[in-house]
Formats: structure tokens, sequence, C-alpha cells
């Protein structure tokens, strides 16, 4: 079963959803949540109503919501001990992290993660304060996700959240890259392989937790480059200008190794990587990129913009804006 996840690439799954068999001490993390202050609650970076954050991982400890740095603990994290011993247990490389509250009769709108970071890392759900009436909805399929257990889903579908309670949903979400331990996890959730196990406080050991200290590239490499592209290739819907698209992004990525053959990921060569991408870009848009989509109904062009033309170089030059009014949630 690992090879069909991989083959399917590691940030998506044959399914919308997969449950984790661990399951954690929901009474436990209600106590350390309902203990933190009320100042430790902020309004989530999307700005939707209802949709609140308690930052436990952030760049350098502060308080900001930004994906790229080196990640640190916050003073909340320091409070919740058992969060702490969670976090242990699923063996990640913890990037930006939170606690996500939504208040009662709240929405997260339908949105598809297809930036960078969602690309790159898998999120982690553990419900903790929650009531049958909040449903989450990913790719066709709806489920109610209890106190306690632990799931994954397939961000790059299409999916939403509704809270028809009449008290505030907490989450536990964490976002990590893929360890070796968490595919030993999700392997066994797959296969059923793994027996399911109930972590209590302190079974774990929370101090040797590890931290992103690299999560974005100075210049991206060409292989990476490469690797978004095949991704994207397996994504994209049949259309007549479809062959000539991945024509000419196939010559880009030869011209990108090329530059990186003479420069790599040093500061030298910065203005020739920002002109190669800005002509690549605009003659792949005349190409038509804008009018071919990927099974996931996103246009080509802006999972191209979110993945290799916004990130491919540091002091990002392509922050674009889709005109398709596609939900792209950060």
């Amino acid at each position: 079963m690992k090879a069909q996840i991989r083959q399917n690439d590691a940030m998506r799954f044959a399914q919308p959803f997969l449950k984790l068999p661990l399951r954690f001490d929901a009474e436990a993390l209600e106590r350390e949540v309902r203990a933190l202050p009320a100042t430790s609650w902020v309004p989530h970076a999307t700005g939707f109503p209802g949709n609140e954050a308690v930052r436990l991982v952030t760049v350098m400890g502060q308080p900001t919501d930004a994906f790229e740095g080196p990640m640190r603990p916050t003073e909340d994290l320091a409070r919740c001990p058992y969060i702490g011993e969670v976090m242990a247990t699923l063996g990640g490389v913890w990037g930006r992290s939170r606690l996500m509250g939504l208040g009662a009769g709240a929405e997260v709108p339908e949105h598809v993660d297809a930036h960078y970071h969602w690309r790159t890392h898998l999120r982690i759900h553990v419900p903790i304060i929650t009531n049958p009436k909040v449903e989450f909805t990913c790719g066709g399929e709806t489920v109610h996700m209890a106190p306690g257990e632990c799931w994954l889903f397939d961000s790059f579908r299409w999916h939403e959240v509704h809270n028809r309670g009449s008290e505030r949903r907490v989450h536990l979400v964490l976002d990590t890259v893929v360890t070796p331990e968490l595919w030993d996890v999700i392997d066994g959730a797959q296969s059923g392989a793994l027996a399911k196990r109930t972590v209590r406080p302190g079974e774990s050991d929370s101090r040797g937790l590890k931290f992103e200290q690299v999560n974005a590239p100075t210049v991206m490499s060409p292989w990476e480059v490469r690797g978004h592209l095949a991704f994207i290739a397996e994504s994209a819907v049949e259309h007549p200008q479809l062959g000539a698209v991945m024509k000419r992004l196939d010559r880009f990525a030869d011209g990108w190794a090329s530059l990186w053959a003479q420069y790599g990921a040093s500061g030298q060569g910065i203005d020739e990587y920002r002109q190669f991408l800005g002509h690549a870009r605009a003659e792949i848009e005349q190409l038509g990129a804008a009018d071919i989509s990927l099974s996931n109904e996103l246009q080509l062009i802006t999972v191209l913009d979110q993945l290799i033309f916004i990130m491919a170089v540091a002091q990002r030059p392509f922050a674009t804006v889709t005109s398709s009014g596609q939900r792209l949630a950060s």
C-alpha cells in the first residue's frame, strides 16, 4: 500500500480522509486548552468569521502566521505539555502549528490548499473540543472527527468545515514534512497492520521535539522543479493546449538546470534566474495555460505560480493573484 500512496504523491492519498490508529486523551487535552489565557486566541490568518487560533509553533516563536523561517515553540506550547507529548508520539519535524477554533455556527468555506507549504507538508488534525454537529467535508466525503482521534486528509481536494453546534470547536492542527516514523504510522493505517493505541499523558517524552530550520528554497533546485512539474502533469486534465504547455515547461526545467549549473543556490545569478522565470511564465500563459485545469478544477497556471514561479527564488517577485476567484487557504 505504501507504493500506492507514493505513486499518488506523498501529499495526496487514495481517499479523502485517513484516520490514524492513534488516540489521545481528549480530556487532558481539553484541560490544557481551557487553561490558556483568552489573550492567546487570535483571529485566523484567513480572516474567515468565527475562525480563531492559538499559535503553538511559529517562525522564531514569534506572534506571526508566516510559513518561512526557522520554527520555534511559542509560550503557549510550553503551557501545554501534553500537546508536546502528542507531537513527540507522532514524530514530526514541526512547521507552523496551531490550535484552531471554529465558533458555533461558523464555517471554513470550501477551498483547496495549493500553496507551496501544502505541497511539501502534511496536516494532522487531533480534535479536542467538538460536537456531533461539526462536519468536515473533503472530496465529496463528510466525516465527524471525534475527540482524541488523529486524522489526515487530502488538502489538494476541495474541502470545508461546518460547526452547526452551540460551542466552539477546537482542533490541534499540526504541520510537518513526512518523516520515516510518520510513514510507518500512515502505512499501518492504510494496511490495518498497526494496532490501535491510546497514548496517555506521561507516556511520551517531548524534550526532543524537532522543528523546521529550512522550509523554502533560496533558489529552487532543478530536481525540485521537475518534481513539482511531474505532480502537476499527473493532475492535468486533457486539453488541446496541454501538450504544448508541458513541452514548454520541460524546456523551462532544462533551462533552469543550466542556470543552476552556473550559479547553484549562491547569491550570484539571482537577476538571471528572475528574468528567466518571468520570460518562461509569460510564454506559458500565452500558450493557454490559464485555460487548462487540474483534476481538482484549479487552473494549471495557478498551481504553477504557487509551486514554482512564486517560490523558485527567495525574495519572491511573483506574488500573483488568480483571476478565477478560486479559494486558496493560508
